[in-house]
C-alpha cells in the first residue's frame, strides 16, 4: 500500500492510496521539486530545479538541469527506477523536464515530463 503525495483524504475519509507505478512517479516529483536542506535528516535530498526559476534561460541551463536531475535521481531512486534519458527544454520563463525510465521491479518503460 502506497500512501498518495501529497497527501490527502478518499471520498471514504481514509489516507488515500495509489498504485505502484503512480507511486514512483510520485517519488520522482517530490525528489524533483524538494530543495536540499528542505527535509530534516536529508540536507542533500532534492534538486535545486525550484530555484532555477529565477535563473536566466539559456542553453547551458538546461544542461545543468539535466546533469543534475539524473544525478539525483540516480542517487535517490536508483534501487526502484532506471533513468534512460532526461531531457529539459527551456522556453521562456519555463523549464520543462521529461525523465524515460523503467520501474527495475517490473521492467515496465515510462516517460513523464514536469515543468516549473
Amino acid at each position: 500500500m502506497n500512501i498518495k503525495y501529497p497527501f490527502q483524504f478518499d471520498n471514504s475519509g481514509h489516507t488515500a492510496v495509489t498504485d505502484d507505478n503512480s507511486h514512483i512517479r510520485e517519488l520522482i516529483e517530490q525528489v524533483l521539486f524538494t530543495i536540499p536542506g528542505e527535509r530534516v535528516n536529508r540536507p542533500t535530498f532534492g534538486t535545486n530545479l525550484m530555484q532555477l526559476v529565477f535563473q536566466p534561460n539559456s542553453s547551458e541551463l538546461a544542461a545543468t538541469t539535466q546533469f543534475m536531475v539524473q544525478g539525483a535521481l540516480q542517487q535517490w531512486l536508483g534501487d526502484l527506477i532506471a533513468v534512460s534519458d532526461v531531457s529539459v527544454e527551456n522556453q521562456d520563463s519555463t523549464i520543462s523536464v521529461t525523465v524515460a525510465y523503467t520501474v527495475r521491479s517490473t521492467q515496465q518503460s515510462f516517460i513523464t515530463q514536469f515543468s516549473s
